[in-house]
């Protein structure tokens, strides 16, 4: 099986680690991964700030990277959502032929590959947040906690008020910054009171906001992308 990844601009800008995790997860699996270089911002926060216009020509060019691909993969929800339900309104019809190609990557595990437990091992208390993006408009499920559940050592902790937005919501934390922040510290306060060691979950930009919360507050947790977790193997610990 070939793939290509999508590695998104939060992750290729801010937490590398996220890309090459996914990589090695998928390689393990036998998955043959291609890294389009040419591929760039896929238009979502333009989109999302009312700069239709600015958006097309990212969509143009996020279409023509991936095509040839069968299976487009990214490990994040939000860009995931853009590329399906927003491409097809405002693209051609390439454009929506590349949304029905890409997978946020607990669905490409769990739908494509067909696994639920990858070999991983992580030996630390974890508590999951599904972000709003992978919750409500991808409808991942019970696909991340399934994963999670199945890796060796790890053991997962439910979240309080799990459901509720971390606050994050792209431009909506500059905007609204001081109601961001509230729901931001709302979120770390119901991660703490779990005692898990570990927030996990599936949208390195939800990820960023929680962790600049825990690191100003100083609370004994920290955010790990879910890619990271289920790359760890116990020849090859994730660190």
């Amino acid at each position: 099986m070939r793939a290509a990844l999508f590695v998104t601009c939060v992750n290729d800008a801010v937490y590398p680690s996220t890309g090459i995790a996914t990589v090695r997860l998928l390689e393990r699996l036998g998955v043959d991964v291609d890294f389009p270089e040419a591929q760039s911002c896929c238009g979502q926060p333009q989109f999302n700030t009312g700069y239709r216009r600015e958006t097309e020509p990212l969509v143009r060019r996020t279409t023509r990277a991936f095509e040839g691909y069968d299976y487009v993969v990214t490990p994040s929800g939000s860009c995931a959502a853009m590329v399906r339900h927003t491409y097809p309104k405002i693209g051609d019809a390439a454009a929506a032929s590349l949304a029905g190609r890409m997978y946020e990557l607990t669905e490409f595990l769990v739908d494509v590959v067909g696994v639920t437990d990858v070999g991983a091992y992580f030996p630390h208390t974890v508590t999951y947040h599904p972000s709003c993006h992978g919750l409500r408009m991808l409808g991942l499920g019970e696909r991340p906690r399934k994963l999670l559940e199945a890796v060796k050592g790890l053991e997962l902790r439910e979240l309080p008020g799990a459901e509720e937005c971390c606050g994050f919501g792209g431009t909506f934390a500059v905007k609204n910054s001081d109601v961001s922040a509230a729901m931001g510290q709302d979120k770390v306060r119901n991660a703490v009171s779990t005692g898990a060691e570990v927030l996990c979950g599936a949208d390195n930009s939800c990820l960023m906001h929680i962790g600049g919360i825990v690191s100003r507050e100083d609370a004994p947790l920290r955010a790990v992308h879910l890619a990271e977790i289920l790359a760890s193997t116990e020849e090859e610990p994730w660190s």
